[in-house]
């Protein structure tokens, strides 16, 4: 895997973003939409998803990005259940909700892609970083 230096490079994120965009278009913006629990809960959870990677990755230690990418999972799990109930109650159709939990699955995917790789890394994150001290030899010289 390639080394990422910002959360705006992660695939996961990317696609969280453009779930949340997604779901903000066809349901929160939606002004027929009366159920406003629904839309502050998907709201929420979507954003939710998107915020805990970001937020896990610049904590610069791969235990808490684990932790966050734990939470962001289960976020994303939340926002297909409220799919679900947008769903039931007809304020999205079949093939918006196709295109909807296809993306939770791939989030889902990745997600669980990247803590694979950081459970197998042995490396901590440069939160654990140790500078090496300078010698006086390469100091005198």
């Amino acid at each position: 895997m390639a080394t990422i230096d910002r959360f705006e490079d992660i695939n996961a994120w990317k696609l969280s973003r453009q779930l949340a965009r997604e779901v903000y278009k066809l349901i929160i913006n939606n002004q027929d939409i009366k159920d406003y629990p629904l839309k502050d809960q998907i709201n929420r959870s979507s954003a939710s998803t998107m915020d805990n990677i970001a937020e896990g990755f610049d904590r610069k230690g791969n235990k808490e990005f684990r932790q966050f990418l734990t939470i962001a999972h289960g976020s994303n799990g939340e926002v297909k259940s409220q799919l679900y109930r947008a769903l039931d109650r007809k304020y999205i159709d079949e093939n918006q909700f196709k295109e909807l939990i296809d993306s939770c699955e791939d989030i889902s995917k990745m997600i669980n892609g990247l803590v694979k790789y950081l459970n197998k890394n042995d490396y901590s994150g440069t939160k654990f970083r140790v500078e090496e001290p300078k010698s006086d030899y390469v100091l005198q010289h």
